[in-house]
């Protein structure tokens, strides 16, 4: 197999739920900090043109310089890097990433948009094995696969927008592992039969992809495997789950393993397992006022609140990364 064509061995995941308001982008920061804190070197990607998670972690004035000038030859963002590719049918530009901590991170762009909306034609192009829709659904997967290899990269976090738009396609058709935030509310719950079945029909279409796909082009694996989920958002009583709250957890386990488990099971056994306790991650209470500090500040929300407050949170994302990091290696 051709070097361009080998794909490097970095852990590619992504913390998604098509629903918005789960905490997204702040699981992301945090879990991502916490496997860094542990030694391994973990680049972010910030695919969603909202730019949330550039805005978390990088001041408001270096991202304002970062947009107007990602058109430039200097341009450092994910735009500046799918650009070339996107409007010329070029080459890719492999942006040198932001180092933010002990993170990388891969800025991301607002004109963004703009590419996802070429990725629908690209879709159809791969149908009719037209190596330029192979080369547009693959650009995004192409330029982190470089970055890894040039950076040594253990794992990758895709932080992407609330939607099931085609951009979030070729994301997920891209990850090793995905993790569904689940919210403590009905709302969320519910979100998770669309979660299911709209990524077992991405797959099943990618599947006829990859028989249609001409030799020697660099391919998405299109195996993303259920990972597990982690319960957010709810309010503690005496270091406990609130009465309030406590009831919907078995529920989210359930509906979890019913509505995206058996539905990717259905697909390829290996895509999610059938045990409720295995498809948890983790829980992450409702932070309240930590929350926005640490993001005012681009921080973990472990280095913000009193010193018993910061212990005790950095060992929630703690214990998260090493199941993350214990899964990774199954």
């Amino acid at each position: 197999m051709p070097d361009q064509l080998k794909r490097h061995k970095a852990k590619r995941l992504a913390v998604f739920n098509h629903k918005g308001g789960v905490g997204k982008t702040t699981l992301t920061v945090n879990i991502a900090a916490a496997i860094a804190s542990s030694g391994k070197t973990v680049l972010l990607v910030d695919s969603d043109p909202q730019c949330n998670l550039t805005s978390y972690l990088v001041d408001p004035t270096v991202v304002d310089s970062m947009l107007d000038n990602s058109d430039t030859a200097e341009g450092r963002t994910i735009w500046s890097a799918l650009k070339p590719l996107a409007e010329t049918s070029g080459e890719l530009k492999v942006v040198k990433p932001q180092a933010v901590r002990a993170l990388l991170l891969i800025p991301g762009d607002i004109q963004l948009s703009a590419f996802e909306q070429d990725l629908h034609s690209s879709w159809a192009e791969c149908f009719q094995r037209r190596v330029r829709g192979f080369k547009g659904t693959t650009a995004l997967s192409l330029l982190v696969n470089r970055l890894c290899e040039k950076h040594d990269v253990d794992f990758v976090f895709y932080d992407s927008g609330p939607n099931i738009g085609p951009l979030n396609r070729v994301i997920l058709l891209d990850c090793d592992d995905f993790i569904v935030p689940a919210a403590c509310d009905l709302f969320s719950i519910r979100a998770f039969k669309t979660l299911g079945q709209t990524l077992a029909s991405w797959i099943k279409d990618w599947d006829t992809i990859l028989k249609l796909a001409p030799d020697d082009v660099y391919l998405l694996p299109g195996r993303p495997r259920l990972m597990g989920f982690i319960a957010q958002r709810f309010r503690q009583y005496a270091g406990d789950v609130a009465q309030d709250y406590r009831h919907l957890i078995p529920r989210i386990q359930r509906q979890i393993v019913a509505d995206v488990a058996n539905v990717l099971r259905k697909i390829d056994d290996s895509l999610a397992s059938s045990s409720i306790t295995e498809n948890k991650l983790g829980m992450v209470k409702d932070f309240g006022r930590l929350a926005p500090a640490a993001q005012s500040k681009g921080v973990p929300i472990w280095e913000v609140g009193n010193a018993n407050e910061r212990a005790a949170d950095k060992a929630i994302f703690d214990d998260i990364a090493k199941n993350i990091i214990h899964r990774s290696r199954e």
